[in-house]
């Protein structure tokens, strides 16, 4: 058996010295040392061998073995060395071809605008707050001052999951939140930025949009606080020669609420086709925080007082930039995104 082994080791190392392809030299590795390959079929083969023969010949075998592995091991490296230096050689760059560009992103201008409003707000000493965007009906609308029959959720048609859970369709639950967290008559002063949900799709509306509601509660707080912050946060968004005026309006959880406007952006309050020809933009809602709104959230209205505010950051944006169908901001287009 020791003259069949060194006879193999040789065949297996002529074999080896003449291999030159990297798929011929793994059928090599499986007919010398696989399961079914020359050493193995050696090694089944001992049991026929006297007790004294068995060590020096699996002694042979496993030399064998490992002299074959590191042949193996170092033929396959130097082969691929070979298929690299070849391929290195070969290939070659063509420097005529104009370098391809690589574009900086930049930001969304929903993120530009969304950015300037929380700055402008935070510098007034506001917090941001945040909330979940799936809400249940209570936060949504009950606690808002908008029962279950109360016609003016028609105006915020959404989308439910369940008969008590929805796509939340404005930012005002994180005020309710925001109130109940804060603990029995304590001051409040946040922003609630964030997505929200309604069935609605045109050139001026969107089934998801942004908005920012604002609340304010305090001892002593009046409708002149909330009519000089919101004064000053349109002056800093669209400039000192815009004009303001407050409407008379209804909203559940406010009493008394104003739509606020500003003059047209477009024709400087002359009338123009943006502005129907009255000259004035309406640009978000307000009012001072209903008494039932404060008591569901545990608040005594003979102590405190307060106001909030709403605006969709799609509006602002359009008027900022001058765009004219809210559709472009989600349309994914770089050769509208590219302008900003």
């Amino acid at each position: 058996m020791e003259d069949q082994l060194k006879q193999l080791r040789q065949s297996a190392l002529e074999e080896l010295s003449q291999v030159s392809d990297i798929g011929r030299l793994a059928e090599l590795k499986v007919k010398y040392l696989g399961k079914k390959g020359s050493l193995t079929a050696a090694l089944r083969g001992m049991g026929t061998l006297s007790p004294e023969e068995r060590p020096r010949i699996g002694q042979i075998v496993n030399d064998i073995r490992n002299e074959l592995e590191q042949l193996l091991l170092r033929k396959n490296d130097q082969m691929k060395q070979e298929e690299m230096e070849k391929r290195l050689s070969s290939e070659q760059i063509d420097i005529t071809l104009p370098g391809r560009k690589i574009y900086r992103g930049r930001k969304h201008p929903l993120t530009l605008t969304l950015e300037r409003v929380k700055e402008t707000f935070m510098r007034m000493g506001f917090m941001v707050a945040d909330g979940p965007e799936v809400e249940t009906d209570y936060y949504n609308f009950e606690a808002l001052n908008l029962p279950k029959d109360h016609p003016a959720r028609d105006m915020q048609d959404s989308f439910y999951i369940t008969e008590d859970l929805l796509l939340r369709t404005h930012t005002s639950p994180v005020q309710v939140r925001t109130m109940q967290a804060a603990g029995s008559n304590k001051p409040v002063r946040v922003i609630a930025p964030g997505k929200v949900y309604r069935r609605d799709y045109d050139a001026t509306h969107s089934p998801m949009f942004h908005q920012v509601e604002g609340l304010v509660i305090d001892k002593g707080i009046s409708l002149a606080d909330l009519k000089g912050t919101l004064e000053l946060f349109i002056h800093e968004i669209f400039g000192n020669r815009v004009r303001v005026r407050f409407r008379p309006s209804f909203f559940p959880f406010t009493e008394p609420s104003a739509e606020v406007d500003i003059s047209c952006v477009m024709c400087a309050g002359k009338g123009c086709r943006v502005c129907s020809g009255t000259g004035w933009l309406e640009i978000l809602g307000s009012g001072m925080v209903h008494p039932r709104v404060l008591e569901m959230s545990h608040y005594d209205p003979s102590i405190v007082s307060g106001f909030a505010f709403g605006m969709g950051i799609e509006r602002i944006a359009m008027l900022v930039y001058g765009i004219d169908d809210l559709r472009l901001f989600y349309d994914s287009d770089l050769r509208f995104l590219r302008q900003f």
